[in-house]
């Protein structure tokens, strides 16, 4: 077998043209086998037929690159979960914009390495520029805000429990009880005090309960609010949080990994109001912001707020390299190699504008405001509270959690739809993520017939209404 070509050079792309040409054929005829939302059958059915349809990952002889690509593309695509379909609306999994997918593809083929400058040194400077642009858009009236890029909510919380415990020693953590899992996982991580959770009984931040605990525990303190939380998209009440913040001299986080896109448009961005006043903002332009994962951010006010990151190791980042003038870039991350994921979320920014992404945004929440009204309509439905940001969570009504959680799972085993759950003080619901914009009318009714009928399918195998 001749050398496998490379993707970079000038060579390169003459290379991956006919490679891609098979790519995008295997992508179409997976979903057309699909035909749905996700495979049918459930994990047996599918890890069975794709071992069978893919045969040995590593074979004595190899297949050669196209029967490669066409065999395990195509295994792939139809075994997905395909949030670009408008019944694949279970979780924050978007379904990314094809010109994201391609900027990616770039990234793939230059392979920059983000340790260094002499491994990345376009790709550094649009990181740059690219994160201060951001932070900017966090904190507009700060004199240097920055980011970091990050793999998502997770590692951009984590970031912002360490920069406040260098900044103060063993910080003790304050969040409600609709926190994202990441920020107790993160005080675990980091050897700091276990969270004091404090209730949500209205799906957010109680603030007499705030303040009690601000009372209660000595500094110093930081609390972690939440601007869109994964079970109802609720987003605590930001202003009040600053507020008490302010007053009882403890720092504020706010994770806004899954509402911080609403900045971008005039209409919702009034929902972030006093986002600036925090000490640390995590977003994830891999939920609302239509991105190929991953695509997070931790932006602070500024970028002194991050030296205390810098890591020194010679072969990357010698103090003589740095005296000349070579970019260090370790301490802009605690990974060391990283892909250059600055570039698709550029290339999204860019293409589409401020006015281009408020109508992403605006279109898919009027999206979760029509399905609200539909099982609102619907008497056989019953629904849990109106949207807040695209979170949608609803049941037939008179029915109870058994028949909740049969309804999902039938969904799923059949192939049909692919719908999340959350509990509330009420009992389970399940929950719509609605994340495609291109979602119609007709798709959300259809969505609620399948419901519908996997209702009575359950009824009739003997869950109990209540």
């Amino acid at each position: 077998m001749p050398t496998p070509p490379l993707a970079g050079g000038t060579a390169g792309p003459a290379h991956l043209r006919p490679l891609i040409d098979t790519v995008l054929t295997a992508l179409h005829d997976g979903a057309t086998r699909r035909n749905g939302p996700l495979p049918a059958g459930g994990p047996d059915t599918v890890t069975q037929h794709l071992l069978r349809t893919t045969g040995p990952l590593i074979p004595d002889h190899g297949t050669g690159a196209h029967h490669a690509l066409r065999t395990l593309v195509t295994a792939l695509a139809e075994g997905a979960a395909d949030p670009a379909h408008p019944h694949c609306a279970a979780h924050l999994h978007t379904p990314p914009l094809a010109l994201a997918a391609a900027a990616d593809l770039a990234a793939s083929a230059l392979n920059p390495s983000m340790d260094s400058w002499d491994q990345a040194p376009a790709a550094s400077a649009l990181e740059t520029a690219l994160t201060t642009a951001l932070a900017t858009e966090i904190y507009p009236h700060a004199p240097q805000p920055d980011a970091l890029v990050t793999t998502g909510g997770t590692e951009a919380n984590q970031l912002a429990l360490l920069l406040a415990r260098e900044r103060h020693g063993p910080v003790q953590t304050i969040c409600a009880a609709n926190a994202h899992h990441s920020i107790t996982r993160a005080a675990w991580l980091l050897g700091l005090p276990r969270p004091v959770v404090i209730p949500a009984p209205a799906g957010v931040m109680d603030l007499p309960a705030l303040r009690d605990a601000l009372l209660r525990n000595d500094g110093p303190l930081l609390v972690t609010a939440t601007a869109g939380t994964t079970d109802t998209g609720r987003i605590d009440p930001l202003t009040d949080i600053a507020d008490l913040t302010t007053t009882h001299g403890a720092e504020l986080h706010i994770d806004a990994a899954y509402g911080g896109p609403l900045l971008f448009s005039p209409t919702h961005r009034h929902a972030l109001r006093s986002l600036h006043r925090a000490h640390s903002v995590t977003l994830d332009l891999h939920k609302l912001g239509w991105q190929p994962a991953s695509a997070g951010i931790l932006a602070v006010p500024h970028h002194h707020h991050l030296d205390v990151l810098h890591h020194h190791a010679p072969y990357l980042n010698a103090d003589d390299d740095t005296d000349a003038g070579l970019p260090d870039l370790l301490g802009r991350s605690l990974r060391t190699t990283r892909r250059p994921d600055a570039l698709k979320i550029a290339v999204t920014l860019q293409a589409l504008g401020r006015d281009g992404l408020a109508e992403l945004v605006d279109r898919t929440l009027t999206t979760a405001h029509h399905l609200a009204d539909l099982i609102d309509a619907d008497p056989a439905l019953e629904l849990y509270d109106r949207p807040t940001i695209s979170t949608v969570l609803f049941r037939p009504t008179h029915t109870d959690d058994t028949t909740v959680a049969t309804i999902r799972r039938t969904l799923l085993d059949r192939g049909h739809a692919v719908l999340g759950r959350a509990h509330t003080d009420q009992g389970l619901w399940l929950k719509a993520t609605l994340l495609n914009p291109h979602t119609s009318p007709d798709d959300l009714r259809s969505l609620l017939t399948l419901v519908t009928h996997a209702h009575t399918g359950a009824t009739k195998e003997g869950s109990t209404p209540r």
